[in-house]
């Protein structure tokens, strides 16, 4: 387990340290470089640490207080599909901040796609809360008769 330990513990330093490798040279090449990587470097932490996870834990407590037993799982996953989506969209909805442009790649309607598969993962989510409601509720029991 030792030896895995820093097996892993190299390879993870090998490969923080190419990233550095290509991040100075990018960075130092012109201003406009450098501000785009302390953008990049420093905004996502700070917008991740001081808004994105503060929401994920308000929207846990909620779903957690609020909702049905059966619907917690499935709202809780689909939450995180939806924000998962998000993420990977952002790039093609931002079209004007995103790298160069690549014609057989962005010729796609993008918000619709992105709409489309929240859709889908929106119904699966209510389809599984239902399915799972009906399998939690115990059996009839006729206990009117039982004290006859």
């Amino acid at each position: 387990m030792r030896t895995t330990r820093i097996v892993l513990a190299l390879a993870g330093l090998a490969a923080l340290g190419y990233g550095i490798s290509l991040v100075v040279p990018f960075a130092i090449g012109s201003p406009e470089s450098a501000r785009s990587t302390v953008e990049f470097l420093v905004g996502g932490p700070v917008v991740h640490d001081g808004i994105v996870a503060p929401v994920v834990g308000v929207v846990g407590l909620l779903i957690a207080r609020k909702l049905p037993r059966h619907w917690r799982t499935p709202v809780r996953l689909g939450a995180a599909i939806s924000a998962v989506l998000g993420l990977i969209a952002v790039p093609a909805l931002w079209r004007g901040y995103a790298g160069l442009h690549n014609p057989g790649l962005d010729d796609r309607n993008y918000p619709l796609g992105l709409l489309l598969a929240l859709l889908v993962v929106w119904l699966v989510v209510v389809a599984a809360a239902l399915a799972r409601r009906r399998t939690d509720q115990p059996p009839p029991t006729a206990v009117g008769r039982q004290n006859r």
